[in-house]
């Protein structure tokens, strides 16, 4: 698994803490990295490739968390007949952090984005998750325009 999907899996895994335990990106970040990434004493993490992930995953949950106000009102915009509020969580949070790539991470094409979206959607979410996160961000992708590139 690469470093950035690895990156995305725990970010997903910390926006969804951070969402229903109400609490922000340093203490649920704290979490992760004294037990599978690293420890306390800055002892290097043994899987190859965890330190890259747990990088890309702060700059993600860090970034969402700091424009969710701005990610949350594109998919209100977007999610027609469903509350954000409503939404499985899981689903909400994969969400947050697929825009957030599209509208800060212009090196990631915004396709490797809805299928990296779409992945975790199947992995963390219901049967019908993926669906649903596919067709909200291939709606936000042809009503909106994101720096970077498509494909």
């Amino acid at each position: 698994m690469s470093p950035r999907r690895k990156g995305r899996e725990l970010a997903v895994q910390a926006l969804y803490q951070c969402d229903l335990g109400a609490c922000g990106a340093d203490e649920v970040l704290g979490l992760f990295l004294p037990t599978e990434y690293g420890t306390e004493d800055g002892e290097a993490p043994a899987e190859p490739g965890s330190k890259k992930s747990f990088i890309y995953a702060q700059t993600l949950v860090r970034g969402t968390l700091s424009n969710l106000e701005e990610i949350d009102d594109l998919i209100r915009g977007q999610a027609e007949h469903w509350r954000l509020e409503r939404m499985p969580a899981v689903d909400r949070n994969i969400l947050r952090l697929a825009v957030f790539e599209f509208l800060y991470e212009a090196d990631v094409p915004k396709l490797v984005v809805v299928d990296e979206a779409i992945e975790l959607a199947k992995k963390f979410g219901s049967k019908d998750s993926g669906r649903f996160v596919n067709g909200l961000l291939d709606g936000l992708l042809k009503n909106r325009e994101f720096p970077g590139v498509l494909s």
